[in-house]
């Protein structure tokens, strides 16, 4: 006689079977192979509240980073995608620099969108990621900081 599995289980091993299965919820090494900072450059570090996730929902796509660079008075955004790696999605990296207008990297990328960089050394800026999936349904994913912030 064979045992019936409790549903809650089951349930369980259903669930852990379909993340398994759907490695775009996944984070791997394939994009953990890109950072920020490589990116972006030699010179550039994260700033205090400088990373955002990129939500659909409550489904996190990626996460889209602010950076500077001290010398060069510089920054910087890039958007890493951590679902739906190695495939081309649309995906974005948008700067603003306080009373400019913004500068985006759109396209369909594999990895990450960017590096946007800007002059902005004594000047305020926002920042904003977005990516979009592979499923019928295109959920977009986005993050940021449309405040000005980060003033130095």
């Amino acid at each position: 006689m064979i045992k019936s599995v409790p549903k809650v289980v089951a349930a369980t091993a259903l669930a852990a079977g379909v993340l398994v299965a759907n490695p775009a919820y996944t984070a791997n090494a394939a994009s953990a192979a890109y950072t920020p900072e490589g990116v972006c450059g030699a010179g550039y570090a994260r700033v205090k509240d400088g990373t955002r996730a990129l939500k659909s929902g409550r489904d996190t796509f990626g996460y889209v980073y602010l950076l500077y660079n001290r010398s060069n008075g510089y920054n910087c955004v890039v958007t890493i995608k951590t679902a739906f790696y190695r495939t081309a999605t649309y995906t974005t990296a948008t700067l603003t620099v306080k009373g400019s207008k913004p500068k985006t990297d759109a396209g369909k990328f594999k990895y990450y969108a960017g590096p946007v960089k800007l002059k902005a050394r004594g000047e305020c800026v926002s920042y904003w990621g977005s990516t979009r999936d592979t499923r019928l349904d295109f959920a977009e994913a986005t993050g940021g900081r449309k405040t000005f912030g980060n003033c130095g």
